[in-house]
């Protein structure tokens, strides 16, 4: 597709003549981005809080290790379904509307996970999770990039990213707090009912307030020109943009579709027939944003850090701490990713990853075994592992985390933006699940330095991907994305 060139927002002389400058109202946007980043948040949250349940799963379902890896990563299962048909389904429905479904079954996947009383029943109403969090990973940076000035996309997107790591840091100081008042996670807590179900109804407020927030933004422009809602796009532009800019903006939206119809799968092939080479940068982003092993830290963290003698309290505190390092990488990120770009990011990350994920796997390889069989780290391999660990989520939550789904969210040309965001987000979740099923039986096969071992490897392969696959999408209108 080629390159749009976009029309000037600038007032023309006559609304300058006029005292009306027109400009965009920052206020109204970042307010409308702010409410789409709730499901980010909620896609944080839904996944942390699974961190501080497993062994109260495991004892109220007496499951062996696989089957408390796939409770843990049922949820990945409907988030990889809930991805692929969200941009598909947003491009029939509209992008609030999907935002909309998302948040009625965030809701009732928090309540069904807290009631149920067998494996089946809990791994239903976790996928019913799953499918909303995959429909919110891909819909809320899209809704975000569809209604942003292109100057300042990158941090709104990012918003979105610390929207996702403020859950799952809630997640954990929800889950420790829970467990201290208790006694434990798996100790019966308020109206006798276990800790580890109250972790999961906490949520439920959250979802209420993203559900009836919702009701109160515009939808995406984009989806309404897409749609032949032309007087809808043009109030919604203008009040995105002001009004001397809704003509100009309305006029790159359209160029920028190819021919007259409707976005459908078969755009994301070439004129050959073979996959377009942006689809494939794609599909590699996602991916590789999961095999580094991000989501161990955050989903198995608890069991991971009791693994190598650390208590059960302690193991639940380095998980806070582990959000908030998180939440101050991703604020340095909102003031460099528009400044510097989202490809040095990438790659400073890539880099930054693979060294630490290397020092982990160092000082794992390091561990004893105690008089009862456990693992157990010296003071200084103990001091690495954790400091080291920190400094991985750091770096990712620096580069990969926010840059990943700022680039899915802006990358992709109009037409296929929808069709591209489903199968980006089908192959993001479908690694997440992979990574996440598979670490229970590493860490009893392998241990834990085979598998940090593992991403480490993936974080080296991951610098060469962006050095030569990955091209800077700074500063460009959505308009002027090629295909």
């Amino acid at each position: 597709m080629q390159a749009i060139e976009p029309h000037s927002n600038t007032p023309g002389p006559d609304a300058l003549a006029a005292g009306r400058t027109d400009s965009p109202p920052l206020a109204f946007i970042i307010l409308i981005c702010g409410v789409a980043t709730i499901g980010g948040f909620l896609f944080g949250f839904d996944s942390g809080v699974i961190n501080g349940t497993v062994t109260g799963l495991q004892q109220a379902f007496n499951s062996d290790t696989a089957g408390t890896g796939f409770n843990v990563a049922s949820m990945l299962l409907g988030c990889a379904v809930g991805a692929f048909f969200a941009g598909r389904l947003a491009d029939r429905w509209g992008r609030k509307n999907l935002l909309l479904i998302s948040a009625v079954f965030f809701i009732a996947s928090a309540w069904g996970s807290g009631v149920a009383a067998g494996s089946a029943e809990f791994v239903f109403y976790r996928i019913l999770g799953g499918l909303a969090v995959g429909a919110a990973s891909v819909m809320s940076p899209a809704y975000i990039s569809e209604v942003a000035p292109a100057a300042m996309r990158g941090r709104l997107i990012t918003i979105n990213q610390i929207a996702i790591i403020s859950g799952l840091f809630c997640a954990f100081v929800s889950n420790y707090w829970l467990a201290q008042v208790a006694g434990s996670a798996v100790n019966e807590w308020w109206m006798g009912y276990n800790a580890w179900r109250w972790m999961f109804w906490v949520e439920i407020a959250p979802a209420a307030l993203f559900f009836l927030s919702l009701l109160l933004i515009p939808e995406s422009p984009r989806f309404l020109v897409l749609s032949k809602q032309t007087d809808k796009a043009k109030a919604v532009l203008g009040k995105l943009y002001g009004a001397a800019a809704v003509d100009g903006k309305l006029s790159d939206i359209r160029n920028s579709i190819a021919g007259d119809h409707k976005p459908r799968m078969r755009d994301l092939l070439d004129k050959l027939g073979r996959v377009r080479k942006i689809v494939w940068v794609g599909i590699g982003l996602a991916t590789f944003q999961q095999l580094v092993g991000i989501n161990v830290v955050f989903y198995y963290g608890a069991v991971l850090w009791q693994a190598v003698g650390f208590s059960e309290a302690d193991a639940l505190l380095i998980n806070i701490i582990s959000g908030a390092v998180s939440i101050g990488a991703c604020l340095i990120t909102i003031a460099l990713i528009d400044r510097i770009g989202r490809r040095p990011l990438l790659l400073v990350g890539s880099i930054g990853m693979a060294v630490t994920l290397g020092l982990v796997a160092f000082a794992f390889t390091n561990a004893t075994l105690d008089a009862g069989g456990k693992l157990q780290l010296s003071q200084g391999m103990g001091l690495l592992a954790l400091v080291a660990a920190n400094a991985y989520v750091f770096f990712f939550n620096g580069s990969w985390g926010p840059a990943m789904w700022t680039m899915l969210g802006e990358m992709f040309p109009n037409q296929i933006r929808g069709s591209g965001l489903a199968v980006s987000g089908l192959f993001q979740w479908g690694a997440n699940f992979g990574i996440t099923m598979t670490f229970p039986i590493m860490l009893a096969g392998i241990g834990l330095a085979g598998a940090y071992g593992i991403y480490t490897l993936f974080a080296v392969l991951s610098i060469a991907f962006v050095i030569y696959l990955v091209h800077e999408t700074k500063g460009l209108e959505l308009e002027q994305m090629q295909g």
